[in-house]
């Protein structure tokens, strides 16, 4: 493969140079590999891109553990990988339903958000048409700089095959995006048991069910997440009792009214980007009803129904324990004891259950733990957070020309928009767009940030090349 150096006990090959190397293959970078491929068709072949994505999954595969029967997305279908930038292109999602040969029948069903199912088959449709840019089963485990003259011009991705330490390989580019998703979050002491589940997880769990002598689940959340899989299990398990514990009085509602759906506007994203810092924090706390720990108007109202019909009947199964925080989960034989504190009392009871599900949400893949040898050429800011530009390119110092993009796992600079679907295609042509002009000696980029030209030391070794 084109760029690719095989590492035997130190000795280098080089066969070729990558423009560009992305870690993961979610749906950032697969609109991202999707860009490239348009472009490489409208270029003469010697000016098309050299890229590769590396992907530790063995196969294409986006929260699989909660494509649940009927849910959908929270997502407008017009905000899939592409349209935002290029409607016309035929990786979008009404190319994939008149593939499918369900275009009409999308169109009669009269909405906006598919089912996650179907959203993550044309995903898979979407992916499997570029398996020739992407490399499953590959785990980066390092990046290494490589100077040429004086300045680190290119990055040695090192990645390993199957988890065998031995068989390494690399891979020399001059960008690398580092889209490695989202990673589940799970309270502080709290460790991942065949009891203790977290969400992201969910469908290989059951599958795998332990013993449930007492008929009971525990789910622990108060956001989307929670709320299905509080149905889920109310549904798919007739004779369990389920309880979900959350600090609020109730659910809280998703602000998905027209106004507020703006925050996810790609203007939005230069908006918040060159704000102040509390502008920023202002901004965030401001729209967090309409991503955090909030639930759609249709789940609240249905599982209020349910609450309310088996008081009438006077068999209770689901349980929502309100105003309460949980503060300890024990094994016991067959099952989990959890402590549960009611919040205005600090009154504390427990609870035995067979399994407790942590709907707990998902945090950004820090990425500094993917720089390796690169870290020290980076700048971080008083929070010790990469320092990025507009078009997601990480600042460096003086006398690195090779190119670090982290989308996905930088809200705190360019808002609520960074982790979600709403805006993977515009930032794909973005950062298209950043890796060419890079490569053609200049910027598009504007940024009133004196730290751009900050020196930092650089004390990681690096490979010399020529």
């Amino acid at each position: 493969m084109v760029g690719r150096l095989h590492d035997r006990a130190g000795e280098l090959t080089e066969l070729g140079v990558h423009d560009m190397v992305g870690i993961g293959f979610g749906p950032s970078n697969l609109a991202l590999a999707i860009a490239v491929e348009e472009h490489n068709a409208q270029v003469a072949p010697s000016a098309a891109l050299r890229v590769t994505f590396l992907e530790r999954q063995e196969r294409f595969g986006w929260h699989r553990g909660m494509l649940l029967d009927g849910a959908t997305m929270q997502v407008s279908y017009l905000k899939d990988l592409v349209t935002l930038r290029n409607p016309a292109s035929d990786f979008s999602f009404v190319s994939y339903l008149h593939g499918q040969d369900r275009l009409v029948d999308f169109i009669n069903h009269k909405t906006m958000f598919p089912l996650r199912h179907e959203f993550h088959d044309y995903l898979e449709w979407a992916a499997s048409r570029l398996d020739h840019l992407v490399e499953y089963g590959s785990e980066v485990i390092d990046l290494r700089p490589v100077t040429r003259g004086s300045e680190i011009a290119f990055i040695d991705v090192v990645s390993r095959r199957g988890g065998d330490p031995e068989r390494t390989e690399v891979r020399r580019a001059r960008n690398v995006v580092i889209a490695a998703g989202l990673e589940p979050r799970t309270p502080d002491g709290i460790e991942i048991t065949e009891r203790i589940w977290h969400n992201h997880d969910l469908l290989d769990r059951v599958n795998a069910m332990p013993s449930t002598p007492r008929g009971r689940f525990l789910v622990v959340g108060a956001g989307q997440s929670a709320a299905e899989v509080t149905e889920y299990l109310h549904s798919n398990f007739p004779r369990a009792a389920v309880h979900t514990v959350f600090a609020r009085y109730g659910f809280s509602p998703a602000d998905d009214s027209s106004f507020a759906n703006q925050i996810f506007d790609p203007t939005a994203v230069d908006d918040f980007f060159h704000a102040s810092d509390e502008v920023r924090a202002m901004l965030l706390d401001y729209h967090r009803g309409t991503n955090y720990s909030v639930v759609d108007t249709d789940l609240i109202d249905e599982l209020y129904r349910r609450v309310y019909q088996e008081k009438v009947r006077g068999v209770e199964r689901l349980h929502m324990v309100r105003a309460s925080r949980v503060t300890g989960l024990e094994d016991i034989p067959d099952g989990v004891r959890a402590t549960i504190e009611f919040l205005p009392t600090g009154r504390r009871q427990t609870l035995d259950a067979d399994v407790v599900v942590l709907a707990t949400g998902y945090r950004s893949r820090d990425p500094w733990r993917l720089l390796g040898g690169m870290a020290a050429v980076y700048n971080a800011d008083d929070a010790g957070r990469l320092r990025v530009r507009r078009d997601y390119r990480v600042i460096t110092s003086a006398g690195t020309t090779a190119g670090i993009y982290i989308p996905g796992a930088t809200e705190y600079a360019h808002g609520i928009s960074s982790t979600l679907l709403s805006n993977v295609a515009v930032r794909a042509g973005e950062l298209l767009r950043s890796t060419l002009d890079h490569a053609d000696g200049h910027s598009s980029e504007h940024v009133d940030d004196t730290s751009a030209t900050d020196e930092v030391t650089a004390d990681a070794p690096a490979l010399a090349l020529g």
